[in-house]
């Protein structure tokens, strides 16, 4: 009997080994995504039917550019601030293709008409483009191709308020050598067709933060500033600030021209002696323009001025002795174009860019507070969603729907920071993909779910992913997710010394992935503002454009991986950059770490314990003791009491002994699995 029973369990470890060997790739298919995707290469070429037909609009433009003898017409995808994020009414290159991704620029010739994004987006693309619009997955670059589409002495056009000094400047650059002209169009094109169906001009009033939510007031940032153009080497007499952060920041103040952006329309120009900011003062309410001294003149009194005369006004200042000190990465061509070479001082960044990413200590309050109350609101979805996905009745759509509400319930939300990403199965392949009524799929036990959200809060802002699997993930997704929460833990846990640039910290979140030839396709960080941007740089990590870390800044670290049309993996936190406590101070610069201010836990069936190593499950268990530290009193203080029972449960400690003594005998299955399928063990 005692044999016979060994030689049962020696069955069942030996199935499993099996299943999991066979289990442990994914499996393609295509056809899943083929109804969702344009195939311009059949006969008739397939669109979906919930796709834009551009025919109309491409002739339309088409038929502007012979009118004016433009060869070349390029469209890039930002408003007049070089906003990622955009009004509807500068949505002139969604409009036009059909993609609304927020990064790509589109350019149209007589003939052709062709889109380029990076890789986040291409799937993206050819599911929202019809068959008059080619991608471009990089192989050529905008220049090359206009090259090749035009001949000598052709002129290309753009609007010159949508490109950055050095974009406008390396177009010229290389047009001018290939003999073509690159020419200026301050009337925008679409503009022209898109006629009285263009979204009008925001009117909502401009708002200040209350002072609860303020550790400074506009006039202590302004002082500030000047003490930074004071003691710039180059001594520049006026700071144009052009990003719309900047000015909101600079003023404590808010509007609602950007979706889920907290901004509104404005350019601000400052001197030593007075502050000109740029504005539809009828959107200023008498409160607003006596809190801005808007009724004096002298060096804190903010003279209001129209919007659309900076340009105007900028060029009529230069004309005196003075310098004026830009930052090149927000200030488009139009405006720089109108200042003297002699006259300008530049950098990368404006003053206020940087002032503005590290956050005082009120700041940093409110943000903690808040991500306490939006870990509330994600938890309470999760503990929704594991009741309702066996019922077959949710989906993409109504999910992200409810996660809103939720967060819309917690004390001084102000909605979404962004549209949430909420991605069951091949669609969480996608990046940055939302659900519409077309597009969305139903929430199945069997699929893997990505939700990637946010909210804006008077004291902060908030965005965090998660990965989740309600049924049986296979050996490839587990491997993957826990390769991809590694990433996290690594780069979490890195030490570096103050003032190192962020990018230098991004192979910590890919190497556990790279190890087994895994990678993902965009930055694994980005800053993130105080009742702000949800994106704001220059803070960041791996996106090529980031800044020196130092206490007080706030970073995502978001690692993930991509299995097209398959699934998709993210694990997304906020985190303070803080000092570390360290055994030693080499040169007596001190240095860094990262503190989490996210605070929802991982999905624990996705976690394969065998990878990881002893620190960093003794990272993960510190975590989960945070979470269940901070979270659980504020579940408790509002009577959920449901989630509070979820998160005791899903903060529960990992045993690294425990696996290895759970894992052996499967491990042994495994084996004479591989063996039996060699032919072997006979």
């Amino acid at each position: 009997m005692k044999l016979f029973w060994i030689a049962v369990w020696t069955w069942i470890l030996v199935l499993e080994g099996l299943l999991l060997l066979t289990s442990s790739h994914p499996v393609h298919s295509d056809e899943r995504n083929a109804a969702l995707m344009r195939n311009c290469t059949a006969k008739p070429p397939y669109v979906p039917s919930n796709i834009v037909n551009t025919t109309v609009r491409l002739n339309a433009l088409r038929n502007l550019m012979d009118g004016h003898n433009i060869s070349v017409y390029v469209i890039p995808a930002t408003d007049p601030h070089l906003s990622e994020y955009i009004s509807p009414r500068y949505a002139r290159r969604a409009w036009m293709t059909g993609f609304n991704g927020s990064a790509g620029i589109a350019v149209v010739s007589m003939t052709n008409a062709v889109l380029w994004t990076d890789g986040r987006y291409w799937i993206q693309a050819e599911r929202q483009m019809d068959c008059n619009w080619e991608l471009n997955r990089g192989e050529t670059t905008i220049v090359n191709w206009i090259l090749q589409q035009t001949k000598e002495g052709e002129i290309i056009a753009a609007d010159p308020f949508l490109f950055s000094v050095d974009l406008w400047i390396s177009y010229e650059k290389a047009l001018v050598q290939g003999k073509r002209q690159f020419v200026s169009k301050e009337s925008n094109l679409v503009d022209i067709i898109w006629g009285e169906e263009r979204p009008p001009e925001p009117t909502d009033n401009i708002f200040k933060i209350p002072s609860e939510f303020l550790g400074r007031t506009w006039q202590e940032k302004v002082k500030e500033i000047r003490a930074e153009m004071k003691n710039n080497l180059y001594q520049p007499t006026a700071l144009l600030i052009s990003a719309l952060d900047e000015s909101a920041w600079l003023f404590n103040l808010r509007g609602n021209d950007i979706p889920y952006n907290p901004f509104f329309e404005s350019y601000t120009l400052l001197t030593a002696d007075w502050i000109r900011l740029f504005v539809n003062e009828s959107r200023l309410p008498p409160d607003i323009k006596e809190y801005l001294n808007a009724h004096c003149t002298t060096a804190e009194c903010v003279q209001l001025k129209p919007y659309d005369q900076i340009q105007q006004n900028v060029e009529e200042y230069a004309k005196g002795n003075v310098t004026i000190w830009i930052g090149q990465e927000y200030t488009t061509y139009s405006v720089y174009k109108v200042i003297p070479e002699s006259k300008l001082v530049i950098d990368k960044y404006s003053p206020v860019q940087i002032s503005k990413a590290t956050k005082d200590a009120t700041e940093q309050k409110g943000m903690k507070r808040a991500h306490v109350r939006d870990a509330v609101a994600v938890i309470s979805y999760l503990v929704w969603l594991e009741k309702t996905i066996p019922k077959g009745t949710e989906t993409e759509l109504s999910g992200a729907h409810y996660l809103n509400k939720l967060r819309s319930e917690q004390n001084h939300s102000k909605g979404p920071s962004f549209e949430t990403i909420s991605a069951s199965g091949l669609n969480a392949a996608l990046a940055h993909y939302s659900p519409n009524e077309e597009n969305q799929r139903k929430l199945t036990p069997d699929e893997m779910y990505l939700v990637d959200s946010g909210g804006q809060y008077l004291d902060g802002t908030t965005d965090i992913t998660r990965t989740i699997h309600w049924g049986t993930p296979t050996d490839f997704q587990k491997e993957a997710y826990t390769r991809v929460l590694m990433g996290q833990i690594d780069t979490a846990r890195s030490i570096f010394p103050a003032r190192t640039k962020g990018d230098s910290l991004d192979v910590w979140a890919r190497h556990s992935l790279w190890e087994v030839g895994l990678n993902y396709r965009h930055g694994t960080g980005h800053g993130i503002g105080s009742f702000l941007g949800v994106h704001e740089w220059p803070v960041g990590i791996g996106s090529g454009q980031t800044w020196l870390l130092d206490e007080g800044m706030f970073t995502s670290i978001e690692p993930g991986y991509y299995e097209d049309n398959e699934f998709g993996i993210r694990i997304e936190d906020i985190v303070m950059v803080v000092k570390a406590d360290t055994k030693h101070m080499f040169g007596g610069i001190p240095y860094l770490t990262f503190e989490h201010v996210s605070l929802v836990p991982y999905e624990r069936k996705l976690i394969d314990l065998s990878i990881l190593n002893e620190q960093q499950i003794h990272w993960l268990n510190n975590y989960y003791n945070k979470i269940w530290k901070i979270v659980s009193p504020e579940l408790y203080a509002q009577n959920l009491m449901e989630e509070y029972n979820w998160l005791q449960k899903h903060t529960q400690l990992f045993s690294h002994s425990a696996f290895v003594t759970f894992s052996f005998p499967l491990l042994v299955g495994v084996l004479l699995g591989n063996l039996i399928l060699q032919g072997k063990l006979q």
